[in-house]
Order: C-alpha cells, then sequence, then structure tokens
C-alpha cells in the first residue's frame, strides 16, 4: 500500500471525508449530527468515536509511524489491511467474538467498525479490581476455535496455503516482534527502559546465558512453524469487557506461528496482573481476593481451550493434518486420542515459554503494562515487577518438567510472597 494521497483523519476533517458512507449514515446517523472524539492511547494507531442521532461508531486508521515514539520509526499503512483481514477470519471462526467490521478502506488505512458499549478495556477493568462473569472460558474458546479452525487440522489446503502467504507480508509488525519480544529485553537495546531498583535482577537476567538461549529457541519457533493464524498481540489491552461479555480487538499483528503463542501471551497477561496487585492496595491483604480470582482465571483460561480444541478435534478435523482416514476410519480412536494428547502436550510447553518471554518484555522492553505503570510508589512497582522477572524465568526455563497449570498457579502464589529484588 502506498502513502501516496493518504490523509490523517482529525475529528474535524472525519465527517467530511467519511460522511458519504451508507453504512454510517445508517447506523450513526447524517454526518451533520456527528460529535467525532479521538481516544487513541495505543502505540500505533488513531482511533476516534463517532456518535450521531442514530447511534455510535469505531472508525481506526493507522499512520505511517509507530505512535508511541514518533516518525522517527517509520511503519507501512498496510497494517490495517492486516487487522481487517485477520477481523474477518475471526468472526467466522468464533462467531460474535469481534466487533462487527462495517466497511474498510485500503488506501486510506482506514478500518470502520462497531462500537462496543457499555465495554471497557478488560486491563483497566482488573486494575480497578473487576470481575467479568464467563471471562476465563470464553477466552480459552476464543483460543482454541481461532487457532483450530486456522491451521490445517481444519482449512482447506489450498486456503490455508494462500492465508499464508498472504499475512506472511506482514513483514513490518512481525520485525517488532522478533525484536522487541524475543530479543531486546535481554541486552541494553536503545528503546529498552526498566523501573529504577531493578537493576541487579535485569543484569542477572542479561547474564544468564540459559535464559538468552531458551529465548532464541523461542524466537526460532515464532518466525519457523506456521501452524496456525495468530492473533499476534493477545493481551488484557486487547480484550473488552463488560460484566459479562468479552470481546477480543486489534489484531494488526496477525500472522501464521506456533499454536501456544496467543495463549501464552494472555495468560502471562493475567500472571502480571496477579503480581501487580499489591502494588494498587491501600492496606497489606487488600487484593488478596483478587488475586486469587485472576489465577483461577488462569487455570479456567487453560481449561477452557484444552476442553474446547479436544472437541473440535474430534468433530471439526478435516485438513490435511492428522486425517481420520490414518485413526477413527480404521477403527484407531485411541489413537488418534494420543495423537491429540502429544499435540496439546507440545502446545502446552510452548505456551509456558512464550508466556515467560512476555512477562520479561512488558517489564524490560518498550512497551510496558498498566498494571504495573499505574503503580506511583517506584520501590512498591519494582517489588511487584521482580516476582514477575523471576517467574518468567522460570517458566521458560522449566517449560520441558513443569506438569499442569495447577502447578503453574502455585508457583504465582509461592513467589507472591517472596523478595527478588
Amino acid at each position: 500500500m502506498s502513502a501516496e494521497g493518504y490523509l490523517a483523519l482529525s475529528p474535524e476533517s472525519l465527517p467530511r471525508r467519511l460522511g458519504g458512507l451508507a453504512i454510517l449514515r445508517e447506523r450513526v446517523g447524517p454526518p451533520e449530527t456527528w460529535q467525532v472524539k479521538e481516544v487513541g492511547d495505543g502505540n500505533l494507531n488513531l482511533v476516534f468515536i463517532v456518535t450521531g442521532s442514530a447511534g455510535q461508531a469505531v472508525v481506526k486508521q493507522a499512520l505511517p509511524y509507530v505512535r508511541l515514539v514518533g516518525e522517527s520509526w517509520p511503519l507501512p499503512l498496510r497494517r490495517a489491511f492486516f487487522e481487517y483481514n485477520a477481523l474477518i477470519r475471526q468472526e467466522a471462526r468464533d462467531p460474535g467474538s469481534v466487533p462487527a467490521v462495517w466497511h474498510f478502506d485500503e488506501g486510506q488505512a482506514i478500518v470502520v467498525m462497531e462500537f462496543l458499549t457499555p465495554h471497557v478495556i478488560l486491563r483497566q477493568a482488573l486494575i480497578a479490581g473487576r470481575r467479568v462473569a464467563g471471562l476465563g472460558e470464553r477466552l480459552g474458546e476464543f483460543c482454541a476455535r481461532t487457532l483450530f479452525r486456522g491451521s490445517d487440522l481444519s482449512m482447506p489446503a489450498p486456503a490455508r496455503k494462500a492465508d499464508l502467504a498472504l499475512f506472511a507480508a506482514n513483514v513490518e509488525l512481525c520485525d517488532i516482534t522478533e525484536n522487541l519480544v524475543f530479543s531486546d529485553p535481554y541486552f541494553a537495546a536503545p528503546l529498552n527502559r526498566h523501573t529504577p531498583g531493578l537493576d541487579g535482577i535485569v543484569a542477572r537476567l542479561r547474564g544468564d546465558l540459559s535464559l538468552k538461549v531458551a529465548a532464541q529457541h523461542l524466537k526460532l519457533a515464532f518466525t519457523s512453524r506456521a501452524e496456525t493464524l495468530l492473533h499476534g498481540d493477545l493481551h488484557t489491552g486487547s480484550i473488552m469487557v463488560t460484566d459479562t461479555e468479552t470481546r477480543v480487538i486489534d489484531p494488526e499483528f496477525a500472522t501464521y506461528g506456533p499454536f501456544g503463542f496467543d495463549i501464552g501471551m494472555l495468560i502471562a497477561n493475567f500472571l502480571m496482573a496477579h503480581f501487580s496487585q499489591p502494588g494498587h492496595e491501600s492496606a497489606p491483604g487488600q487484593r488478596a481476593d483478587h488475586q486469587d480470582w485472576l489465577l483461577g482465571i488462569v487455570e479456567t483460561l487453560w481449561q477452557s481451550f484444552t476442553t474446547e480444541f479436544s472437541h473440535l478435534w474430534r468433530t471439526e478435523r478435516r485438513g490435511i493434518l492428522y486425517q481420520a482416514s490414518l485413526y477413527e476410519d480404521q477403527g484407531h480412536a485411541l489413537a488418534a486420542e494420543q495423537a491429540l494428547d502429544d499435540l496439546l502436550g507440545r502446545i502446552w510447553q510452548d505456551m509456558l515459554g512464550f508466556c515467560g518471554i512476555e512477562m520479561h518484555r512488558r517489564i524490560l522492553g518498550l512497551a510496558h503494562n498498566a498494571d504495573f505503570e499505574r503503580i506511583a510508589d517506584e520501590g512498591r512497582r519494582a517489588a511487584c515487577e521482580a516476582r514477575a522477572l523471576a517467574m518468567g524465568r522460570q517458566l521458560m526455563l522449566g517449560a520441558g518438567s513443569i506438569r499442569g497449570i495447577g502447578t503453574v498457579t502455585a508457583m504465582a502464589r509461592r513467589m507472591d510472597k517472596e523478595t527478588h529484588l
């Protein structure tokens, strides 16, 4: 996509430029009634809420640079193309899981979609101590359905290969992941930053040769194992919720990669939310119940994922991998179950590694989590972050020996009582 003819939107220009869209006139009302508010607080894009006499819409536009850094870091507009294509695939594979897309303008890098209300960003809800009914179950189902149905386990081979070719062109956003996630935390990269007080543990991590080898093994898996279409940036800031509903947003980092990547990144963010809670307390132990709830979400999320993935294996395994002609059609159903157990075991091990590395990059790299950043007291923040860093290391180095999600949550409970500075 060329930037020629591209113009960034503003609250003032948006009604004039998009007022002729029939879908917006129908869903929002005539443009003379529109009120436009710019709400983008992410790292990359412009985001507007458009309110009119008939309703509301969200307008998202890519910028030709990384918003978090500025024009010194250019970024192609075509990431909007990948976000649009990921959204329509996620909706097809797990209906109702993402906002409805109403319009896409490739030349202007604009996606117009449903405004989710009264939804809030999940990360903000967790920081505030809110709970969401069915959260773990719903996110586990989303991961299982999108990952299974976006792979050679389910898709016709020609369609899957065409999709692989399409999303392989998302080069620049993959490059961000490959460097900011897998490499930058482990050396003094120019854009890195960390909380004062963490210098000691940061030095130990960057001097840990086994850890750096593990990080590069994970990077190799991400770059070379095109197993399924990933969301690519699945965390609690990419999820919107009410007290009873969950929707997933912002899949512009979509690419093909390992089954365990999305769910590992997501579980890491719940673990970081758990470790951050003492930093938000006004009295010791005030948020202990919320920490328990968060670890319960971790357990439920993984259990829901494996349950739904197993169900899809038994009912929708129509791709070129593990064909029924090799198993059930020959009366070898037990062998199909063994193959499923083996695959889930590999996904489990990958998930633990990706989980650990996400905990490191969100504390040591460029893009940090509000869970920790909102802790005003730097000493308390550093103490919370140090526990998460230590757990991330154990997950990465122990991925081959950790058995069961209960072991992971028990580890988090134990580390929450330890000092790692």
